[in-house]
């Protein structure tokens, strides 16, 4: 059993008495920034000069220096640009200013377990990763609650990683729920994995894949993605709410008789060996490579693979089908969801 830090197990003068980076001022990068300036703490934003965030971060009140400034400033440094950025910024606008006994921090543990960031022997490193988007990462703490989180000392330089990492969880508002320890090798395994088989690869081409064969079998496409794809959010805020027996609850027998008979001759053995052969791809590094070969080439299969799923016949009745539902909320789009560096 994972153990877990509240409140009780994080001293916040730690990190009230540094002064702290956010490098990035996305989705994460500003519910950081704002929860750690209202938990009392001395907050500077490192960008790009050119930076579109830049100025958002100056309305909200931060200093914002570069990157490079914000580093050789700062005590301690959160990362929070995407994966496929971090080599790139960390060799070029990092390192060179990274001196000994700083705390580089990251909110996944990507780039340091595939050796995408190879930090310098004297500066502690870790990992604090909320779960959950930025933006609910603040709304919650406005409120007094927070979303818990997962953290982990990848290098300890000083001795004084442990205590330091736990203090920015809490002021970032996460002992509040309770910060449960891992490794980074762990929370980037298990992420990629939730990821890959479940979260998006796994729901999305199970999705596409039952939407396909009601049409083909002659069902109108309207009704098809309605039983498919819009009644999905039930089923999960259930699950979300109260785990899958408390979703078993709230549907009707014939629907839960059918949970238990169908669904293992979906996720059947073949399944299981497939998705085996997905963690493997993650724990040797087989994915990783793909993925940093994809960005250093300019991402044209990815560019492809995305152009192919905005294309397919389940998003334009999808369209037609959210346009009948007023109150759905318009979907957020990725760079509000994403890091972005620019």
């Amino acid at each position: 059993m994972a153990n877990v830090y509240y409140d009780t197990d994080a001293n916040l003068e730690l990190i009230q008495g540094k002064r702290v980076a956010v490098i990035g001022y996305g989705n994460q990068g500003r519910a950081h920034a704002l929860n750690m300036r209202d938990n009392g703490c001395n907050v500077i934003v490192g960008l790009p000069a050119v930076s579109k965030s830049r100025a958002k971060a100056e309305t909200d009140g931060f200093e914002v220096v570069t990157t490079r400034a914000a580093t050789e400033q700062a005590d301690v440094i959160m990362l929070l640009i995407p994966d496929e950025k971090h080599r790139e910024v960390f060799e070029r606008d990092m390192l060179p200013v990274l001196g000994a006994g700083k705390l580089l921090l990251t909110a996944h543990g990507f780039s340091l377990h595939y050796g995408q960031i190879v930090p310098p022997e004297t500066v502690d490193v870790a990992m604090v990763a909320p779960k959950g988007p930025g933006q609910m990462l603040r709304q919650l703490f406005t409120e007094g609650l927070c979303l818990p989180a997962l953290w982990a000392i990848y290098q300890d330089a000083t001795g004084n990683a442990e205590a330091l990492t736990l203090a920015y969880a809490r002021a970032i508002g996460c002992t509040r729920a309770g910060v449960l320890h891992t490794t980074v090798g762990e929370e980037t395994e298990t992420d990629l994995f939730g990821e890959q088989t479940v979260l998006c690869g796994g729901v999305t081409a199970l999705i596409r894949a039952a939407f396909e064969i009601l049409v083909e079998a002659g069902y109108q496409p309207e009704v098809a993605y309605i039983e498919c794809m819009h009644e999905l959010k039930l089923t999960v805020d259930l699950m979300y709410q109260g785990g899958m027996n408390h979703m078993h609850q709230a549907i009707s027998d014939t629907a839960e008789f059918g949970d238990y008979v169908s669904g293992p001759r979906i996720i059947d053995q073949k399944t299981r060996d497939e998705m085996r052969k997905v963690l493997l791809d993650i724990q040797n590094g087989t994915f990783a490579s793909r993925w940093i070969l994809e960005n250093q080439a300019g991402r044209p299969s990815f560019q492809a693979m995305r152009r192919v799923n905005a294309q397919h016949q389940i998003e334009q009745i999808g369209r037609e089908v959210r346009a009948m539902m007023p109150w759905l909320n318009a979907p957020q789009k990725k760079a509000e969801i994403a890091e972005p560096l620019k």
